[in-house]
């Protein structure tokens, strides 16, 4: 078990409209609940897209948990004992939760960065990315209009390519992805060789987006539970 800062992300299944309905629910209190659980420094309760997760229809069948911890204890200590994560946990068909070390990072999100660097990056080891923006209102027409094409490239980009998943915190503005690769040189491949991904990056840069933005890297060091009928970090880690 790690003494030092770690992050987590569950991911949550769920299939009953009671059960849906809760879970939407949960988000709507999570910024309360989350900040009062001890040895959390930081925690997004997310919602996702239609499809693989980026679209503009919610679906409210999948939600993900993202959060920041001063050690592993006090993560496990939540995972086991706190009501608002049992309750989730209790009405989802599949819940899968990874542990992860924050290898690289830059950008703000809510104003400040909640990733501190706990260890050193190793190019050729199991790697998640996080990528979170602010969408400038101005801009999200345009912005949506190329999310699509970017979609349907991550579709057909396997090789290396582990999880993906399109969450945010408010619909169409607050957009996030969480990716797992096998190692960092399958995601440069994507990044670098898919024609839309370039240009989304392009405009990005060009027509100023984003009004705030983050990209970290992270190793992940334990997963638990199943999505899909396995874990998809196993025999991995």
């Amino acid at each position: 078990m790690i003494n030092g800062q770690i992050v987590s992300i569950s991911f949550f299944k769920f299939e009953k409209t009671s059960s849906k309905w809760r879970a939407l629910q949960s988000m709507g209190r999570s910024p309360g609940i989350l900040s009062e659980v001890e040895g959390l420094s930081f925690g997004k309760m997310l919602g996702s897209g239609s499809g693989n997760g980026f679209s503009i229809i919610p679906n409210f069948g999948v939600y993900g948990l993202l959060c920041v911890w001063k050690n592993e204890s006090f993560a496990q200590q939540f995972f086991r004992d706190h009501p608002f994560f049992s309750d989730l946990k209790e009405k989802a068909t599949e819940t899968w939760t990874t542990f992860l070390q924050t290898a690289m990072v830059h950008g703000q999100w809510d104003g400040s960065c909640p990733f501190p660097i706990t260890t050193s990056f190793d190019k050729k080891s199991l790697v998640a990315v996080l990528t979170r923006a602010t969408i400038r209102n101005k801009r999200l027409l345009h912005f949506w209009k190329h999310v699509p094409k970017v979609s349907r490239s991550m579709d057909g980009h396997k090789e290396g390519l582990l999880f993906s998943a399109g969450v945010g915190e408010l619909p169409l503005v607050q957009q996030a992805t969480i990716s797992f690769w096998e190692n960092s040189d399958f995601m440069q491949a994507y990044a670098y060789n898919s024609a839309f991904h370039k240009e989304v990056i392009q405009k990005t840069r060009s027509l100023g987006w984003y009004k705030e933005e983050l990209f970290a890297r992270f190793h992940p060091y334990k997963s638990e539970g199943s999505w899909g009928g396995s874990n998809p970090l196993e025999f991995r880690i």
